[in-house]
């Protein structure tokens, strides 16, 4: 089935014109991502975007949430006065699955225990003209781009790992609820022009080596905020060998190194899998503009030139990696990895293997997993460690199931989990006689962060590709190396692993009896969304209050954060999930994962009213009650890794005014904005030395609050002394307004209410 035909048409209709005026405008060829930025401009632009500079209007082409976004992102739609949403949108039921037991089971429990939020999500979708992907229809990113995603296209959606269809050519960026909303009530969206870093792919891959290698090794060049506030464009014939589903795991996994997104060109792989998709037609008009869903000849011939940082990577000497622990870029080639497990005393017993996700469900990916498990059947191996295989979508799974593969998994002991994210994002109910235990496991997802797969600190994650997974389950030691070891099969006798073998496409073609789509109604205007009045889950939203109009005095400091401080760490997945929808509920998880740099714990923090020591939430709720506001005080890259705008909402709920940081994350820091928050960097970055525990704490300058403009941080230490600190900020003319006016909603609201 092909969706939304008539507005690909027109995309590419306007694309020629279009990329031919800003070239004229730039004055220069231009990249693949500039053609499609140019091409999607919400007025036509009068001078040529300065990158990393200048704020920028744009009209992406459609809207993807998943279900613990979406609920969030619609309670805030559903307040700003539109009756259906301004562009193509879709809802994907695939966060609150907890995979436990295997998919059916795991399936009928999440529709019993969720039944209220999916109700929920099922009616606002159908009442605003939103298409509805049921619980087991897949992941969000694969059935994106399976049916939506399309070459020179611009989306956004509600979750960090967007960027996945840019394996199809398309610019896509993960976002907060408030931009989708913006977006999905026909108002422009803004992003400040991104940077353009190149990767030019030579040679080709052979053996053991997978796409997910080129990203994993790029992740330990540029680490997890070297692409921060840059679209990563790869190119090349290396780039041109590679799958659609290889390029779009590469763009996914993108995230970890905090680009906007990543992008592949248009070429003859993404044509065939549009039409194993069912998509012939848009592969047919993709062909003929072909020219402008790629960079310029003169690109190619000298990018430098045209990127502000060029990476090359070479294929045939490009190595299988393994990366971790605890941190997505600690990247290591498979020839030097056991010497880094031993060295670092890493456990090197394997406990689990887990493949799958969004990030490497793919018929290519599964394939080759399932050449590795036959010849464990034929060589008469036995798994080690246990083995869980995550499919991508309904799609997906159908059809490895109709070509056998999923009966090579089970003979080698391998449990099929739901087509959902399951242990990627924390929903796994994993069995583990000590949860103190130091122990490793390892999967084909994109994030390992402490206690980000099951939430146990001691748990050591590494991330490979689904092949390296496979192999180490099979061994079940992180000291074996499959390029060149040998393993003693079942019989006494030593044997080696054949490299994998698989196909980019079904040989007999996708199929699928239900896809799991559920359009919305014709006209909407009668449909009653389902919220309780007494929901546990689910909570109508209440506008947040504008400024006051004067400086911010006697702030608290609610907590000064240590080190790495994700989104994970400002508002937990897992057990939490199924407070999406309910702010207050929610904001009981607020930072109790951040480390306190005054005792190194987490969850515990100072009250300055009573002098003891309590959860962070329960401080934050007393001062709120006092009707003191507070300040968080944060490390490098404070906000990395998903995009949950909780992170965001829950301190501007609770009473939290400003952010301080040394740098942020950009998603976390336009979610911020949006909700009528401070995000402030140290001019200084050693002035985050100078904040002490019991600091009060003046924000001053902001009646003359002005884009470019410092503001001062007065740190009022408790022996009488005080520290004047510079605070940067990158607010436009626009992100003040939603500053006075309480948060971004407010001033849709009103935008509204004049029309």
């Amino acid at each position: 089935m092909v969706f939304d035909l008539d507005l690909i048409k027109k995309v590419y209709a306007a694309m020629p014109e279009k990329v031919a005026e800003a070239r004229k405008l730039v004055g220069r060829p231009l990249t693949l991502a500039e053609k499609i930025l140019y091409a999607h401009l919400f007025v036509p632009a009068e001078k040529a975007y300065d990158r990393g500079v200048d704020y920028v209007d744009f009209t992406p082409d459609r809207v993807a949430m998943q279900d613990a976004t979406a609920q969030m992102a619609l309670l805030q739609f559903m307040t700003c006065g539109r009756a259906k949403v301004a562009v193509p949108s879709t809802v994907h039921c695939d966060h609150l699955i907890q995979a436990k037991t295997g998919a059916q089971e795991d399936l009928k429990t999440a529709n019993e225990i969720n039944k209220e939020v999916y109700e929920f999500l099922s009616s606002i979708s159908d009442k605003y003209g939103i298409g509805f992907w049921k619980p087991g229809a897949g992941i969000i990113h694969q059935v994106v781009l399976e049916n939506y995603a399309f070459p020179g296209g611009m989306m956004i959606g509600t979750d960090s790992h967007t960027p996945n269809a840019g394996g199809l050519g398309m610019i896509a960026i993960g976002v907060g609820g408030a931009d989708a909303v913006d977006v999905m009530a026909g108002l422009p969206w803004e992003l400040k022009m991104p940077k353009l870093i190149g990767v030019k792919l030579t040679g080709k891959m052979s053996g053991w080596t997978a796409a997910k290698d080129v990203i994993l090794k790029v992740a330990g060049i540029l680490t997890v905020k070297g692409g921060t506030g840059a679209i990563v464009e790869y190119f090349g014939e290396g780039a041109d060998s590679l799958s659609a589903t290889g390029k779009a795991t590469i763009c996914n996994m993108g995230a970890e190194i905090g680009a906007t997104c990543s992008l592949f060109a248009y070429d003859e792989k993404m044509a065939s899998y549009l039409s194993a998709t069912g998509r012939e037609d848009v592969a047919y008009l993709a062909t003929q503009i072909k020219e402008h869903l790629r960079p310029d000849e003169e690109v190619y011939a000298d990018p430098a030139k045209y990127y502000d940082q060029l990476i090359e990577i070479n294929l045939d000497e490009l190595e299988p990696y393994v990366n971790g622990p605890f941190t997505p870029d600690l990247a290591w080639p498979i020839s030097k990895f056991a010497e880094a497990v031993k060295a670092n005393d890493w456990p090197q017993r394997l406990e689990v293997a887990l493949i799958g996700s969004c990030t490497n469900s793919s018929y290519e990916d599964i394939s080759r997993s399932a050449s590795l498990a036959k010849q464990a059947i034929d060589k008469n191996l036995k798994a080690k460690a246990e083995f869980t295989i995550t499919p991508g979508s309904e799609v997906v799974r159908y059809t490895i199931e109709k070509d056998g593969f999923l009966d090579t998994f089970d003979k080698i002991g391998g449990i099929v989990l739901a087509n959902a994210c399951g242990p990627c994002i924390g929903q796994w109910a994993r069995h583990i006689d000590d949860p103190k235990r130091k122990n490793s496991i390892i999967t084909s997802f994109n994030r390992n962060f402490a206690k980000r797969n099951d939430g146990l600190a001691s748990t050591h994650a590494f991330v490979a590709s689904p092949e390296i997974v496979t192999a180490f389950a099979i061994a079940g030691d992180l000291t074996f190396n499959p390029l060149k070891d040998k393993l003693k099969n079942e019989d006494g006798k030593e044997v080696m692993l054949d490299e994998p073998t698989g196909m980019e496409l079904p040989p007999k073609g996708f199929s699928v009896e239900d896809p799991g789509y559920q359009a919305p109604a014709v006209d909407g205007s009668g449909v009653q969304v389902k919220v309780a009045p007494d929901s546990q889950r689910l909570q109508l939203l209440e506008p947040f209050a504008a400024w006051e109009g004067t400086d911010l005095k006697g702030l608290k400091l609610l907590i000064k954060a240590k080190g790495k401080c994700t989104t994970d760490h400002i508002s937990m997945a897992g057990p939490w999930l199924k407070f999406r929808g309910h702010l207050d509920n929610i904001s009981n998880n607020m930072l109790i994962g951040a480390v306190n740099f005054f005792n190194d714990e987490t969850d515990k923090v100072k009250n300055q009213l009573t002098g003891e020591y309590g959860a962070v939430p329960a401080t934050q709720r007393a001062y709120k009650a006092a009707g003191i506001g507070s300040v968080v005080v944060g490390d490098e890259n404070y906000g990395e890794g998903s995009s949950r705008e909780h992170a965001a909402m829950e301190p501007r709920h609770l009473g939290v005014r400003a952010i301080v940081v040394r740098s942020f994350a950009r998603i976390h820091e336009t979610n911020l904005k949006k909700q009528g928050m401070l995000a402030l960097t140290f001019a200084n970055k050693e002035d985050y030395d100078k904040v002490q525990e019991d600091d009060s704490i003046d924000i001053v300058g902001l009646a003359s609050f002005a884009p470019g403009k410092p503001l001062t941080m007065v740190l009022n230490h408790k022996n009488g002394s005080k520290d004047e600190i510079t605070l940067n900020h990158t607010y436009n003319k626009q992100q003040i307004e939603w500053f006075k006016a309480g948060g971004a909603l407010n001033v849709i609201r009103s935008q509204f209410a004049k029309k």
